[in-house]
């Protein structure tokens, strides 16, 4: 049986620039707990030091940094009695890896807990997306990760909820009457 305090965890996942970490932002602001992403803490810290697991460098190394940060994460809120929103999280480092080495994403995530059923994801939004020292990829690599993420997320049974292109205020009301 699911645990019921992982249950209330919940992605927010997507193509990148799409406004996940706005959205996070409002969420906290309304004074929920939030997790940001681990790819930007795992690329600021990299970026301070050797630079080995920056996924521009090595996909593999930063997808399994991204695992073991996303895990102590879960760990960190494992007895939050309400809503937690994860900036990504496990599923979307499992993608990473899988991509970068064939390993199923299902088979990185089947022996943790599910997060809530409903995921959240940022469709792809051009007029938005920016790159940075931490978002290297283009634009067209954004959609195939997307691409990636939708699939994985619905093989895996997750009721996937595309986020509307709207304001943040708006986007964070639309989260949580679904999540009601």
């Amino acid at each position: 049986m699911q645990n019921y305090t992982y249950s209330r965890h919940v992605i927010l996942s997507g193509c990148s620039g799409g406004g996940k970490s706005t959205l996070l932002e409002e969420l906290a602001r309304r004074e929920f707990q939030t997790v940001p992403e681990p790819g930007r803490r795992i690329g600021a810290e990299e970026q301070r030091g050797e630079g080995k697991a920056l996924p521009w460098v090595s996909l593999e190394a930063f997808a399994r940094r991204a695992i073991e940060m996303s895990s102590r994460d879960r760990e960190q809120f494992s007895s939050a009695d309400s809503w937690v929103f994860f900036d990504r999280g496990l599923i979307d480092a499992a993608v990473a890896l899988e991509h970068a080495t064939g390993i199923a994403a299902s088979d990185t995530v089947s022996k943790t807990a599910r997060y809530h059923h409903q995921v959240f994801l940022t469709p792809p939004w051009l007029e938005i997306y920016e790159t940075d020292s931490e978002r290297q990829h283009s634009f067209d690599e954004a959609l195939a990760e997307y691409q990636r993420l939708l699939a994985t997320f619905e093989q895996l049974g997750y009721d996937v909820i595309i986020l509307p292109k709207i304001d943040v205020k708006n986007r964070a009301d639309f989260v949580l009457r679904r999540l009601c």
